[in-house]
């Protein structure tokens, strides 16, 4: 069985050919994108390594990895937001990415201890087995590597912000985009990357002013977060 939900494929799918207008439902995903980038190349440095980037999506994270340098595959179960980010990277001439229509745990059996960074960002709330990625990320990265993890926190303020705020006031992002159900706490996701041999380096938040459309990282993990995890050498 696939680690994937049709319906969650589906629902990005029919948006695809909307993925890299920074106007559309995605705006939110090309604001924060500066910040998650800069945070993962303050840690990792990017240039000259070789990074997966897992649920890529339409490829915002993964094309900017490649201009900070890196070698960058990315892969997603998402036909048509694959088929978007393939000629984007033609288009843009991002020559150093590449994508392929894999599952994670099918690439981590095939290509263990393969990669210098791993990045899952904003993917683990959409599937039915998150600590499977999990398991996946960990075994893909090199020992001495790095591994990203984005997602939001599950409790009442999280359900406020990111689904009555985001998707129904604000209209931010389309309405059904998140399910409350599938929301990770922070705790739960450290746990996940422990059992999996990784060793929690730091944790930020990322908060939004709806007034001022102004993303920044802070300290506060209650709505949206990110984990930087390192796999001992």
């Amino acid at each position: 069985m696939t680690n994937a939900d049709p319906q969650e494929l589906a629902k990005f799918g029919d948006l695809a050919h909307r993925w890299w207008d920074p106007e559309s439902e995605f705006r939110p995903l090309h604001q924060i994108n500066p910040l998650r980038l800069d945070w993962i190349d303050g840690l990792a440095r990017l240039n000259g390594k070789r990074v997966l980037d897992v649920g890529c999506g339409g490829g915002i994270l993964a094309d900017s990895m490649s201009r900070k340098g890196a070698d960058v595959l990315g892969i997603d179960l998402a036909t048509k937001a694959l088929k978007v980010a393939q000629l984007h990277a033609m288009e843009a001439g991002t020559p150093s990415v590449r994508y392929r229509e894999v599952a994670a745990e099918a690439l981590a059996a095939e290509s263990p201890d393969t990669f210098d960074v791993v990045t899952c960002m904003e993917m683990l709330e959409h599937v039915p087995d998150p600590s499977s990625i999990v398991r996946a990320c960990a075994t893909m990265v090199k020992p001495g590597g790095w591994v990203f993890f984005s997602t939001i926190s599950r409790n009442p303020k999280a359900f406020l912000f990111a689904i009555l705020g985001a998707e129904y006031l604000l209209k931010l992002l389309p309405k059904g985009t998140h399910e409350y159900a599938r929301f990770i706490r922070p705790s739960e996701l450290a746990q996940w990357a422990r059992e999996t041999g990784l060793d929690l380096h730091s944790t930020r938040g990322m908060e939004h002013n709806p007034l001022t459309g102004r993303y920044w990282l802070s300290g506060d993990t209650s709505v949206n977060y990110l984990i930087a995890c390192r796999r001992p050498a």
